[in-house]
C-alpha cells in the first residue's frame, strides 16, 4: 500500500477546517508561523556564520599560519569570503571531505589562481562603497602595465606568499631577470658630518626607491633621482604627489643623508634624464669615454677638443658633471694649470 501526499494533504486541511475550534485554528496558526520564524532567523544565522564569518573557515581548514597571516594583514578587517568564492556545490563537497573523509589540509594549488583580480579591482579600482579606505590604485601607471597590458594577476606579486599583500623591496626581480642592482660598481660615496668617508650600497635599495609611476616607461625622472641626491624642496613635491613609491618604497632617511647632494641648474646645457649617463643595473658612475660615442661624436673634430682628449683628460675633467658648461671662474681656477687663462668662448674657435 502506497500513501498519496495528495490525499493525505486533502484530509488534513478537511481535519483543520471542520473539526477545529476558531480558538485552536488561531493557536496553530500562531505557533507555526512562530517555528517558521525561529527555523528561518536559525537557517539565517547559520548561513551567515558559514558565508561571513572567518571562524567558520577555521573550523574545518587547518592552515594556522595562514590564519595569523591574514590577522596582521592590511585585510584584517574583511572576513575570507570576500575575497575566497565558491559555490553552494564546492562548499557542500568541502564539507563532505571534511566530515565524512577526514580531510584536514587545503589542497594544493599548483599555480591555480585562488583570488581573481576582477575581485581586487572591485574595492581597489571601482572603490567599492563598503571599503571605501581601500587605497586607489585607478591612476597608478604600475598597475595600468602589470594587469591590464600584461594580464598580470593581484596575487602574483600581492599574495605570493599567504596573505602578505605587500610586496617585497626587490620582488620585481622574480620576473625583471638581469636586473640586478651591481654592489660594488654603485657605491655612492659621501661624508659624513666628522669627514669621515661613508659608503651607500644601491644593490640594497628597493626597486621603487628609484622607478618611479610619475613617468609612463616608469623609468626613474630626474626628480625621482633627486629625492635622495636633491634638496628638500624636491622630496617635498614628490610627497605631496603621493605616488605609489614613495608611499610604500620611500628612501630611508639613512638612505637620504648618505646620498650625494647635486644641483641641476634649470639652465644646464643637458636636460635629460639621469638615466641616460648612469645605469646602475650596469655601471653607476658614467663611463666618460660613451660622451663621444653616444652623443657627442662630432666634438673631437671641434675646436680644441682634440688635443686635449690626445693628452688623456676625460670630459668631467674640464665639464663638471650636472653644470658642463666650462664658466671664466672655472677657466681661471682649472685652466691655468696647464697654461695661461684663455676665455672659454675662445676654446671652440
Amino acid at each position: 500500500m502506497t500513501l498519496n501526499p495528495f490525499k493525505l494533504f486533502n484530509n488534513f486541511t478537511a481535519w483543520f477546517a471542520e473539526k477545529l475550534s476558531p480558538k485552536a485554528k488561531i493557536i496553530i496558526a500562531i505557533a507555526a508561523l512562530g517555528f517558521v520564524i525561529i527555523m528561518g532567523t536559525i537557517a539565517y544565522k547559520i548561513n551567515h556564520y558559514f558565508e561571513h564569518d572567518p571562524n567558520a573557515c577555521f573550523a574545518c581548514h587547518v592552515h594556522d599560519e595562514a590564519n595569523k597571516q591574514w590577522a596582521r594583514s592590511e585585510h584584517a578587517n574583511i572576513n575570507c569570503h570576500e575575497c575566497h568564492q565558491s559555490s553552494k556545490k564546492d562548499q557542500v563537497v568541502q564539507m563532505y571531505r571534511f566530515a565524512f573523509l577526514g580531510q584536514r589540509t587545503v589542497n594544493p594549488r599548483h599555480g591555480e589562481v585562488i583570488v581573481p583580480r576582477t575581485l581586487c579591482l572591485r574595492c581597489h579600482w571601482e572603490q567599492d562603497e563598503k571599503y571605501p579606505t581601500a587605497p586607489d590604485i585607478s591612476k597608478s601607471r604600475y598597475h595600468a602595465k602589470h594587469v591590464f597590458n600584461e594580464k598580470i594577476e593581484c596575487t602574483k606579486c600581492h599574495g605570493y606568499r599567504t596573505h602578505k599583500f605587500t610586496m617585497e623591496e626587490r620582488y620585481c626581480l622574480t620576473c625583471h631577470k638581469n636586473k640586478e642592482l651591481r654592489p660594488h660598481d654603485t657605491v655612492a660615496q659621501s661624508k659624513d658630518a666628522k669627514g669621515t668617508e661613508a659608503c651607500l650600497p644601491m644593490g640594497t635599495l628597493p626597486c621603487f626607491n628609484c622607478h618611479t609611476d610619475r613617468t609612463k616607461n616608469l623609468m626613474p625622472g630626474r626628480k625621482k633621482c633627486l629625492f635622495c641626491h636633491g634638496i628638500e624642496s624636491v622630496r617635498k613635491e614628490l610627497l605631496a604627489d603621493a605616488t605609489i613609491d614613495v608611499r610604500h618604497f620611500q628612501p630611508k632617511q639613512e638612505t637620504i643623508q648618505k646620498a650625494i647632494k647635486i644641483q641641476v641648474s634649470a639652465d644646464a646645457a643637458m636636460q635629460f634624464n639621469c638615466y641616460e649617463c648612469h645605469n646602475p643595473h650596469i655601471q653607476a658612475r658614467p663611463d666618460w669615454a660613451n660622451c663621444t660615442v653616444k652623443c657627442h661624436a662630432n666634438v673631437p673634430n671641434t675646436g680644441k677638443h682634440d688635443i686635449h682628449l690626445q693628452m688623456n683628460l676625460t670630459c668631467k675633467d674640464c665639464h663638471k658633471p650636472h653644470i658642463w658648461k666650462v664658466s671664466p671662474a672655472q677657466a681661471k681656477k682649472d685652466c691655468v694649470s696647464c697654461h695661461e687663462f684663455k676665455d672659454p668662448r675662445e676654446f671652440l674657435k
